[in-house]
């Protein structure tokens, strides 16, 4: 097992979600970690690197770099090398279908996987939160501004138990455990169940301290 942060969404230029990114760098438990952003969903939008080098490297204090998979173009090795040094991983919002095909196309999925095994910090928002996962609800199709609660309707396939997550909130995934974390009160965590009564939605409770995953899916 390894980390993985799933963050709802936030401005991270606007420091919505600072505490959980200085959370996601502690977990690295490096004093200077690499931090490698990957924005293949917003299609490496530059402004998104430059608020990425300030937040993480600026303020965070890690040494940042960039795998722009859509503007560039990398050798097997480079991309490898670009993963396999990093200590913590995040994956920027946008696009999650045309993200998760350029992955496949490059190899970055199978990589991405491996350095999950080998105790790299996985972190990410929107997009960059469902990435990690078998299934999620994505707004790579037109869907509307609460078109994130359309994933409820994973019910009807028997996909779940499943989660969803508000803007400025997180679940950290932590081996067997998990914690909440938010920057606002208002943003929530939801665990989300069918039931003979239908589409059950509860909200998991923040605690200070890391809770056992079972708690969420049952026995694994």
């Amino acid at each position: 097992m390894g980390t993985i942060v799933v963050i709802g969404g936030g401005e991270l230029i606007e420091l919505e979600t600072l505490e959980i990114d200085r959370e996601v760098v502690q977990l690295t438990q490096k004093v200077k970690p690499k931090a490698l952003f990957i924005p293949t969903a917003s299609s490496d939008a530059p402004g998104y690197c430059d608020t990425f080098s300030k937040v993480y490297g600026d303020i965070l204090g890690c040494e940042t770099s960039h795998l722009l998979l859509v503007s560039q173009t990398y050798t097997q090795d480079e991309i490898t090398d670009l993963i396999t040094a990093a200590d913590l991983i995040y994956v920027g919002g946008g696009n999650t279908r045309k993200m998760l095909e350029i992955w496949k196309n490059t190899g970055v999925d199978t990589l991405l996987k491996e350095a999950y095994s080998s105790g790299t910090v996985l972190a990410g928002l929107s997009a960059g939160s469902i990435c990690w996962f078998e299934y999620g609800h994505s707004d790579s199709e037109a869907f509307d501004d609460q078109g994130e609660w359309q994933y409820i309707k994973l019910a009807a396939m028997g996909i779940l138990p499943g989660i969803a997550v508000d803007n400025n909130c997180a679940i950290i995934y932590k081996d067997n455990e998990y914690k909440v974390m938010s920057t606002r009160e208002v943003a929530k965590a939801y665990r989300v169940i069918d039931s003979e009564q239908g589409v059950v939605v509860t909200e998991i409770e923040e605690h200070p301290s890391y809770r056992p995953l079972y708690e969420l899916y049952g026995a694994l």
